[in-house]
């Protein structure tokens, strides 16, 4: 790296580096860090950086810590360490750094600031709302395989008591259903874990600890088809402030209170943190947005309706590979020789186009190299090629494949219309009575409120039930979701929705998968097992 005194234009005086010294990580090196600041004054000080010849730390020292009408101290808590007065300095200065941000007209300047927001205590429906977002947020959702989910506040199961069923005759019905299938959740866990563990008994080298993590991870991912939409979690985001708007703007759109009320909330917590970032997303162009997408939202959902009405539904397939590319070889091969020439991307593929086949494997493998792990992925020539997929399975695969982010996926509505699924070891355990009786009365209350309220309706659907939706993605993506969703610690079902996928790309793109070296085909007892036995071994070499 350079070294800073190799800009001679660049010294501070002892005073200056004192005033500089809490906010940077280092003065000697032209790889530095800023810590200590507010995301505005971060987000300011870098669109100033892209129009200014001085260097950070200058314009850092001369615009912002010495400008007086950026009150600078306050906001940083020189002065004092009042939140409040802080919040109040960073509001009075907010002209100040509007002129540094908004003056340059570039969205993009709001992706220099972020923040870090806990939302707890929302419902799933809001959780996948939130989660919805690709670009610019990244979500943590609390699991259902290492948390319980029967835990009672005041004597009620956590799930969300949605205001317009409650305020409807259908309030008694939507409790008891929905307290049926807790009950039915917490009744289940002992047996089942009891009988997991008769039919896997622990053997010598596994500890007590990896054993019984792995069969209580068995026991709840086995049991979480029960768990409603309406069931609480807690959701935290990190995000940067373009991203927050917009998300902002789609919950205001949402048709679910609860949504549109989650974000009203966000709104004020981030106005706290980053409200430069998020403030047109309250003014009168957000709302308008919101509009626009409600209304838009509304009536292509009613024109679907009226033209799809008499076309009968396909199949329950829950894999379908819908679409690809049959020029798929020759573009990728194209892509991975592109870089390494002057030619246009039309000429390589016109010489591409004359190769023979193994001359497009030869390059395809060189390209792909020895493969050590699924941490070794291809580079961006396979993003040249898609493939569309059509998938029907439970929600609670849908919640796994939903956290991937680099593809396009959408959904159609969660209901109880597909049908269920119920885990084989709860037929081999005697126990898959009790869990069907469960989910199809949580069916008969779905298809009753859905008659007058469709949207609140899809609350009460368990996870067990069977939802369709489309994914599009392009190759490298497909390695990267295929290999780890196959993996032995995932989830059996989204598991085979993964080996799947890969068995039907290799039938129509064999030698652009021949390297897909770590889709793991087979079959485990316990998937976590593996997992918790390399915890083990971590802990050991720490202790």
């Amino acid at each position: 790296m350079t070294d800073i005194s190799d800009f001679l234009e660049e010294s501070f005086t002892e005073h200056e580096s004192c005033l500089l010294q809490p906010f940077l990580t280092n003065f000697d090196s032209s790889v530095f860090g800023l810590r200590n600041l507010p995301e505005v004054v971060k987000g300011a000080l870098f669109s100033r950086y892209s129009r200014s010849e001085k260097s950070l730390r200058r314009i850092l020292l001369e615009e912002f810590i010495k400008a007086p009408e950026a009150s600078f101290a306050r906001i940083t808590g020189e002065v004092v360490n009042n939140n409040a007065d802080q919040l109040v300095a960073i509001q009075q200065a907010e002209a100040f750094y509007e002129r540094v941000l908004i003056g340059y007209g570039d969205d993009s300047v709001a992706e220099l600031g972020g923040a870090h927001i806990a939302c707890e205590g929302i419902s799933n429906i809001a959780a996948k709302a939130l989660e919805d977002s690709r670009l610019g947020i990244s979500p943590l959702e609390k699991s259902t395989r290492y948390v319980l989910f029967n835990r009672k506040i005041n004597g009620r199961y956590r799930y969300y008591r949605e205001p317009s069923i409650m305020a409807s005759s259908y309030a008694e019905r939507y409790e008891k259903t929905l307290d049926c299938l807790f009950e039915t959740y917490t009744a289940l866990i002992d047996p089942l874990l009891s009988w997991i563990q008769a039919q896997i008994p622990k053997d010598k080298a596994t500890s007590e600890r990896a054993y019984y993590s792995a069969t209580r991870a068995k026991t709840l991912d086995l049991l979480r088809g029960l768990l409603p939409m309406a069931t609480l979690t807690n959701v935290g985001l990190f995000g940067n402030g373009r991203a927050f708007e917009y998300l902002l703007v789609k919950l205001a759109a949402s048709p679910h209170q609860e949504v549109h009320m989650l974000g009203l909330a966000m709104q004020q917590e981030l106005d706290k943190m980053i409200p430069s970032f998020v403030k047109r997303s309250k003014s009168d162009r957000g709302i308008q947005y919101a509009n626009y997408l409600a209304t838009n939202r509304q009536n292509t959902e009613l024109l679907a309706q009226k033209l799809l009405t008499q076309c009968t539904p396909a199949p329950k397939s829950p894999v379908q590979l819908i679409e690809y590319d049959p020029d798929a070889e020759e573009k990728v091969v194209a892509a991975i020789l592109y870089p390494h020439t002057d030619l246009t991307f039309e000429q390589v593929k016109e010489y591409v186009s004359n190769l023979s086949t193994q001359e497009r494997i030869n390059i395809i493998s060189t390209y792909l190299g020895e493969r050590g792990s699924r941490f070794h992925r291809p580079g961006r020539a396979f993003e040249e090629t898609y493939y569309t997929f059509d998938l029907l399975a439970d929600i609670g695969a849908y919640r796994d494949l939903h956290r991937h982010r680099a593809l396009t996926q959408e959904r159609q509505h969660y209901s109880v219309r597909h049908g269920y699924v119920v885990p084989a070891e709860l037929k081999e355990a005697n126990l898959a009575e009790t869990y069907r009786n469960a989910l199809d009365y949580a069916a008969e209350t779905t298809e009753l409120i859905s008659k007058v309220l469709p949207d609140a309706a899809q609350y009460v659907v368990p996870f067990a039930y069977r939802v369709r939706w489309r994914i599009k993605l392009n190759l490298r993506e497909i390695y990267h979701l295929v290999e780890l969703r196959s993996s032995r610690q995932g989830h059996p079902s989204y598991r085979a929705l993964a080996q799947e996928m890969y068995r039907q790309i290799s039938a129509v793109h064999p030698v652009l998968v021949s390297k897909m070296h770590f889709v793991d085909l087979n079959e485990y007892a316990l998937e976590r097992l593996a997992a918790e036995q390399r915890i083990d071994t971590k802990m050991n070499q720490n202790n």
